[in-house]
């Protein structure tokens, strides 16, 4: 089968972590070699950058500009070479987390965001970009996403932030859906773990990728 390229995307409590390695080990159960990734991160270079985007202030163009940086290095470096090999890349958030965080959260101009993305993820000798063929998009109630992280760890400068930053963040989320819903499936993240990982399945099934 040729590579697959699927992305988790929400905001962190809403368990996606957890349901990402399942599927890892559901899909190598078939016999399918998985790449598993992050952004940002994923390669030596991203996960620096990564180390600077969560933890040192600055404005929201130097944000999306550092990631950007690591994606085309995760590209270059990881995920590209993996679909040649026909592996099932499985990225903890990719582009549309730049647009519910920066672009939603902070606000920041979307029409830049594009700019960025088209000359970042563009497919050589083709108009396309590279997107993910599949989007797990876990959708929860920040409220309550707050309450599942509270004195779980140590926050990065994103989890800090107020609900109300997550509710812009949602909306970022709700508004990339819309503009591609093809792609996306949404979860309920508030059901119990179980249910969630029965539509996790559910929507890899229906796409033929898992018996």
């Amino acid at each position: 089968m040729p590579g697959l390229f699927i992305s988790f995307e929400g905001i962190d409590g809403a368990g996606k972590s957890t349901h990402i390695e399942g599927l890892a080990q559901a899909l190598r159960a078939q016999g399918r070699h998985v790449t598993l990734t992050r952004e940002p991160g994923g390669t030596p270079l991203a996960e620096k950058l990564r180390a600077l985007v969560l933890n040192d202030p600055m404005d929201a163009m130097t944000e999306a500009l550092l990631v950007f940086a690591a994606r085309r290095d995760h590209l270059q470096q990881l995920i590209e070479p993996a679909l040649v090999r026909d592996n099932v890349v499985l990225c903890d958030r990719f582009t549309d987390a730049t647009y519910a965080y920066q672009g939603g959260g902070r606000g920041f101009d979307l029409a830049v965001l594009r700019v960025l993305e088209a000359w970042v993820q563009a497919l050589p000798g083709t108009t396309a970009l590279r997107q993910p063929d599949l989007t797990v998009w876990f959708d929860l109630d920040p409220v309550i996403a707050a309450q599942r992280l509270a004195g779980a760890r140590v926050p990065d400068k994103f989890e800090a932030q107020p609900v109300e930053f997550f509710r812009r963040v949602a909306q970022g989320y709700a508004e990339r859906l819309a503009h591609d819903p093809q792609r996306f499936a949404r979860i309920d993240a508030a059901q119990v773990r179980e249910k969630v990982w029965q539509d996790v399945l559910a929507a890899v099934r229906q796409r033929g990728w898992l018996a």
